[in-house]
């Protein structure tokens, strides 16, 4: 009985790890094609940077650690990279890194926190903490 409700669970995990990664290439295709390169400022922090990001990249980076887990870490980083999202990439990769957090949207919520709260509060906070 409970080798075979583990067989279950395994056989789901993977087909949603399938699908994560299926969804995920997917998504790079689209950014690649459509975003190229985004300009955001040398000194952005992480949530500055997501101010400039589309939705669809932070997307990409939750779904990709779905499908990958921690292996999903170095491809991160290079894909961050190359859109010249340097503000983002620490945090994804520590995001990635933590072990049994797949299944929570972590740069999904970052960006919508930071939507929600606003450019002029993501602006201030930067600055405070430069005067302090």
């Amino acid at each position: 009985m409970i080798e075979e409700l583990l067989q279950n669970f395994v056989l789901a995990l993977l087909s949603v790890m399938t699908v994560a990664l299926i969804a995920a290439v997917i998504l790079l295709v689209i950014i690649i094609v459509q975003v190229r390169r985004i300009h955001v400022p040398p000194d952005a922090g992480f949530a500055e940077t997501l101010l400039y990001t589309p939705f669809l990249v932070v997307l990409f980076l939750d779904v990709l650690d779905l499908a990958l887990d921690f292996l999903s870490a170095p491809i991160a980083w290079v894909v961050l990279d190359r859109l010249g999202l340097k503000g983002l990439r620490g945090v994804a990769v520590v995001e990635s890194l933590i072990p049994f957090t797949q299944g929570i949207p972590a740069m999904t919520l970052a960006w919508v926190g930071v939507r929600v709260l606003g450019k002029e509060w993501v602006m201030e906070r930067k600055y405070k903490y430069y005067a302090e």
